[in-house]
């Protein structure tokens, strides 16, 4: 042959695809490739080219090359179905010898075909293509990104699916939401290797108990029948990541001893008992944290941990595991959206925009870096942040944090319609307390006062253990006047479980002040002060001693505010209202600018007219 098949081969080990992509197509279109050859060698060939084309990004090009090598693999003899040991995937291809000793495995193209359709992230015209029956539902699910994959996935035999097919394929059941079938894939995938983390994390979001995904694991007992010391020492820690992951799957923080599933909305005092007597044993964090003692600055515990620091609101331990994540490592793209948003929250502009600038050095096309950008600009630009925040989802419409910034761009955009519509959506991908939060206060903003009690109780009924949640059902009744009573006991009840929550506690205050009760608000605040330098603390502080016309004290703690967070919008307009009120100016009358710009504009059509 004049294009030898295994230059082509080695050029792709070597990472030059480019090469290897035109000599493929020199390998194809040579005159010694005529009529006569084999189809096997045909498909042969065009397989190679297909492997260069997907590693040069040309997906559609890959294809279609791959169902040329299908059709003359029909063409052909029957070749053996036998799977070899491994995979070879499109980023890495076969050699020549493999392809001449075991023919072309039609199953291995057609998975090359699903992981093309995977990296494209739509392809609904491969609908046309497709012969198979499926579920009338699925012909409707529009939004999925690996439709056309299922179709190429489903014609693989469950008994010719090696490792990569059935993760691949429990993705795809997944995504369609079949969960029984997804589970099903998972499993198998872990019967191959115990190792495959992913599956792991799937099964746990999937709601499999930890037992069962334990029970996959291989038991090897030696002659003695008691397995080696090392087995049982690496499955150890590997049983107590399931054990971590499936507590974090179902917002299991800190588990009760006693029976936690029987707690329910009637059972409230129930948990404040089992809180104050301390009979908490370890919840997801905790084994985390244990699993970081045996493997210290591991850069995936310590993401894992941040992650759900900042979705249930200790955003100050969040942050510091995000930096020290960062020290390690300062390429890393994953979760950094979330580290995001918490600087937003802390109005850190300074390292936000450095963090922006980082992850769009170390790659643009990530999801992560479209929400970090929407994170920096909201507080210049809501529509463009908005913008920023949508082609995260465009990039991976399964991406959570973009859904979640999205939602709280159009709260604050006064859109609550809209922000239902999205909190929803990120609900139906995974339920977290942002997404309960985003649906009360988009109900609220819309006065739909059952609506949002109803999503107050799913998330107290998912988290039973969570003082945000409880402040949530809270903030609901203190919506109405009737409810205050009611709403207090929710906040007192989420301070006796969190004592440190300082949300429940600045809306306790709120509620004093509301029914007059101004000592209680400041006692309160004050003992809260004790302990924590926080400045909203110190802003609220302000507030009720301004409304008390107590105006030294409340100069003194919008200052402190500030010297904590010069970036705090509420203690700058506290700050700016007070002085008004300390001069005897009325602070809600227009500014003397304002008023002299309507005279000039009057003054400005007298001219006119006069002209």
């Amino acid at each position: 042959m004049e294009v030898p098949k295994d230059q082509i081969s080695t050029l792709l080990d070597l990472g030059l695809s480019n090469s290897a992509q035109v000599l493929g197509c020199f390998l194809v279109s040579s005159s010694t490739v005529n009529a006569d050859t084999s189809p096997h060698v045909k498909a042969e060939n065009l397989v190679l080219l297909g492997d260069a084309l997907f590693r040069e990004r040309e997906y559609r090009r890959a294809i279609h090359t791959y169902k040329q090598a299908l059709q003359h693999c029909k063409i052909g003899p029957k070749q053996s179905t036998v799977a070899r040991n491994s995979l070879s995937a499109p980023n890495r291809s076969s050699s020549p010898n493999s392809f001449n000793l075991l023919g072309i495995n039609e199953n291995e193209v057609k998975f090359k075909i699903a992981s093309c359709h995977c990296s494209l992230n739509e392809n609904r015209a491969a609908l046309v293509e497709v012969s198979i029956s499926l579920p009338s539902f699925l012909l409707h699910y529009s939004r999925c990104d690996l439709l056309a994959t299922f179709y190429e996935m489903e014609g693989i035999p469950s008994k010719s699916r090696n490792l990569q097919m059935n993760l691949l394929m429990g993705k795809l059941y997944r995504n369609s939401a079949q969960t029984r079938a997804a589970i099903a894939c998972y499993k198998e995938s872990l019967r191959h290797c115990h190792y495959v983390i992913e599956a792991i994390t799937a099964l746990a979001e999937l709601g499999v108990p930890a037992k069962d995904i334990i029970s996959l694991f291989p038991q090897t007992p030696n002659r003695s029948g008691r397995p080696p010391f090392d087995h049982i020492d690496s499955s150890r820690w590997l049983q107590r990541y399931v054990e971590a992951q499936c507590c974090i799957a179902s917002n299991d923080y800190k588990v009760p001893l006693s029976n936690a599933s029987s707690i329910t909305l009637l059972l409230l005092e129930e948990i404040h008992m089992h809180a104050q007597s301390g009979i908490l044993m370890s919840g997801g964090l905790e084994l985390f944290t244990e699993l970081l003692q045996r493997f210290p600055n591991n850069i995936h515990v310590l993401l894992e941990m941040a992650k759900v620091e900042a979705i249930i609101g200790k955003n100050d331990e969040a942050i510091m595991n995000f930096e020290k994540v960062r020290s390690i490592d300062p390429y890393l793209v994953t979760y950094m959206d979330e580290y995001a948003m918490l600087l937003k929250i802390k109005s850190d502009h300074s390292k936000l925009n450095k963090l922006v600038h980082d992850l769009l050095s170390i790659d643009p096309t990530r999801p992560e870096v479209f929400v970090a950008l929407s994170a920096l600009w909201e507080r210049k630009d809501e529509r463009g942040a908005l913008s920023y925040a949508e082609k995260s989802i465009r990039i991976d419409e399964r991406h959570i944090p973009g859904h979640i910034m999205k939602g709280n761009l159009f709260l604050s955009m006064n859109r609550p319609e809209a922000a239902v519509v999205v909190f929803r959506g990120a609900q139906a991908l995974r339920p977290d307390l942002r997404s309960y939060q985003g649906l009360v206060r988009s109900y609220l903003a819309l006065s739909k006062i059952k609506e949002a009690l109803h999503s107050a109780r799913e998330a107290m009924k998912a988290m039973p253990q969570s003082a945000k949640a409880l402040k949530l059902v809270g903030d609901v009744h203190a919506s109405n006047s009737g409810g205050r009573e009611k709403a207090k006991k929710f906040y007192e009840s989420a301070l006796r479980l969190e004592p440190g929550y300082l949300g429940a506690a600045l809306a306790l205050a709120e509620l004093h002040v509301i029914e007059g009760r101004n000592g209680d608000a400041v006692s309160l605040l004050e003992r809260y002060l004790k302990d924590w330098a926080d400045d909203s603390l110190h802003v609220k502080l302000a507030q009720v001693y301004a409304a008390t016309n107590m105006l030294q004290e409340a100069l003194s703690h919008f200052q402190a505010a500030l010297r904590i967070n010069p970036q705090n919008e509420a203690a700058k307009k506290g700050l700016e209202r007070l002085e008004k009120q300390m001069k005897g100016v009325d602070p809600d009358a227009p500014e003397e600018d304002e008023e002299n710009e309507v005279e000039d504009a009057d003054g400005d059509q007298i001219e006119t007219e006069l002209l």
